[in-house]
C-alpha cells in the first residue's frame, strides 16, 4: 500500500464505525437470504448463505464491542461474506430468486440478487476493517471508487454517441451495400465507435485530473515483457478452463456473449473481429479499464486491492454483453469475465507497460473470434 494511502488509514474511530457499517450490511444480506428460507425453500447453498451472513454480522459486532481483534474480525467477515457472493450467485443460477413486489409499486425486487450485491460491499468492508483502514481513508476510497466505476460506465455508454457521429459519412452508401457488406461495415464502425468514445472518456479524465500522457504506460515490449505476453496468454485459458470446469462441476451454466449469436447467424463476421479485436477491443479496453481505472486506484488502494477493484468494475461493464439469459446465467458469465480481468490486471501491474495486457487481450479475442468461425463457418 502506498504512503499517500495509509496517511489517512488510522484514527480513533476505526474500531467503532467501520464495524457498525459491516454489521448493518452483512445484517441486510442475512435477511435477503433469509427470505427464500421463509418462502419454503429447502436447498443448501440459501442455508450455507445464511450461516455465512450470520458469521459476519457476528464477527463485525464482537469487534465493535472490543471482544476480538481486529485482525481476526475482517478476514472473517471478509471471507463469509465472500461465501456469501459464491453461495448467492449460485442460488440465482439456479432460479432461485427470493423476488419481493414493493408496496404500491408495480416493482420487484430480487433479495437474493440483494444479497449477492450487498454481501460484495461487506467483503470490502471486511478487507478494510483486517488492514486497519480508518473512516477518513474510508470514506476516500469510497469516493474514489465510485467515480471511477462512473467512468467504467462512462466508457460503455460512450459509443453509443460517438458511433451515431461516425456513421454519418457512410450514410450516402447505405443503400449500395449487400447484407453482408453492411453488416461488416456496421461492425467496424461500431468498434471504431468504442475506441473513439473509450479514448474521449480517459482523456477527459486524464485531463480532469490533472494527468498528462506521461500517465500512460506506453512502450515498447522488453523480451522479459514478451515472455511475460506469452506466459499471460497461456494462463488466460488455462482461467477459462479452469472456471468452465468447475461451473460444469457445480452445475452452474452461464450466458453467451452477444458475438456468439452473431456468430451463429453470420460466421463470416468473425473474420472481420479478429484483426479488431487485436487493433481496437484489447488496447482501448485496456487503456481505460487498466492504465487510467487501475492505475489511479493505486492512490488509495494497494496494488492487490486497486487490481480487484478494477477488475469487478470491468466485469460490471460487460453485462450488457451477457445478457442473452437470464440474471443467475448473466451473474456466471461475469464471474468468468472478473477472473480473466484479474489476470490482465495482474500482467499490467507486474509490467507496468499497458502494451502486455492489450496484446495478450486482443489475442485472446482474436483467438475466441477464430474458433467461432471453425465452429459455425
Amino acid at each position: 500500500m502506498t504512503e499517500t494511502a495509509r496517511a489517512d488509514d488510522t484514527g480513533p474511530i476505526t474500531s467503532d464505525v467501520i464495524p457498525g457499517i459491516g454489521t448493518t450490511l452483512a445484517g441486510i444480506t442475512m435477511v435477503a437470504m433469509l427470505v427464500p428460507v421463509r418462502q419454503g425453500v429447502d436447498d443448501l447453498a440459501v442455508w450455507a448463505g445464511v450461516g455465512f451472513a450470520l458469521a459476519a454480522v457476528l464477527a463485525f459486532l464482537v469487534r465493535r464491542h472490543g471482544g476480538i481483534e481486529r485482525t481476526i474480525a475482517g478476514p472473517i467477515a471478509a471471507g463469509s461474506s465472500v461465501a456469501v457472493v459464491l453461495l448467492a450467485g449460485y442460488a440465482l443460477n439456479q432460479g432461485i430468486t427470493a423476488s419481493t413486489s414493493l408496496p404500491s409499486v408495480s416493482l420487484s425486487i430480487p433479495l437474493v440478487f440483494v444479497a449477492f450485491v450487498t454481501a460484495g460491499l461487506t467483503a470490502g468492508v471486511g478487507v478494510a476493517e483486517s488492514l486497519g483502514i480508518g473512516l477518513v481513508g474510508f470514506k476516500r476510497r469510497t469516493q474514489q471508487l465510485a467515480v471511477l466505476t462512473g467512468v467504467g460506465f462512462a466508457g460503455l455508454f460512450a459509443p453509443e454517441i460517438t458511433t451515431p457521429v461516425l456513421t454519418i459519412p457512410i450514410i450516402p452508401f447505405v443503400e449500395s451495400l449487400s447484407e453482408t457488406e453492411l453488416l461488416v461495415v456496421s461492425q467496424v464502425v461500431g468498434n471504431l465507435g468504442m475506441a473513439l468514445g473509450t479514448a474521449i472518456i480517459a482523456v477527459g479524465y486524464l485531463r480532469l485530473t490533472d494527468r498528462d500522457r506521461s500517465f500512460l504506460d506506453l512502450r515498447l515490449p522488453t523480451a522479459r515483457e514478451v515472455g511475460w505476453t506469452v506466459a499471460g496468454l497461456i494462463v488466460l485459458f488455462g482461467a477459462v478452463f479452469a472456471i468452465d470446469f468447475v461451473m460444469q462441476t457445480v452445475g452452474v451454466e452461464g450466458s453467451d456473449h452477444a458475438t456468439t449469436q452473431q456468430a451463429q447467424e453470420r460466421p463470416e463476421l468473425m473474420l472481420v473481429m479478429i484483426p479488431i479485436a487485436i487493433l481496437v477491443i484489447g488496447p482501448f479496453e485496456e487503456l481505460l479499464y487498466r492504465n487510467v481505472i487501475q492505475k489511479s486506484l493505486y492512490d488509495t488502494f494497494s496494488r492487490a486491492g486497486a487490481v480487484v477493484t478494477a477488475s469487478v468494475i470491468f466485469a460490471a461493464v460487460h453485462v450488457s454483453a451477457y445478457a442473452t439469459a437470464g440474471l443467475g446465467a448473466v451473474i456466471a458469465s461475469l464471474g468468468t469475465v472478473f477472473g480473466l480481468s484479474l489476470v490482465l490486471g495482474t500482467l499490467y501491474e507486474r509490467t507496468e507497460n499497458l502494451v502486455i495486457p492489450a496484446l495478450v487481450h486482443g489475442l485472446y479475442n482474436a483467438l475466441l473470434f477464430a474458433n467461432l468461425y471453425s465452429l459455425y463457418g
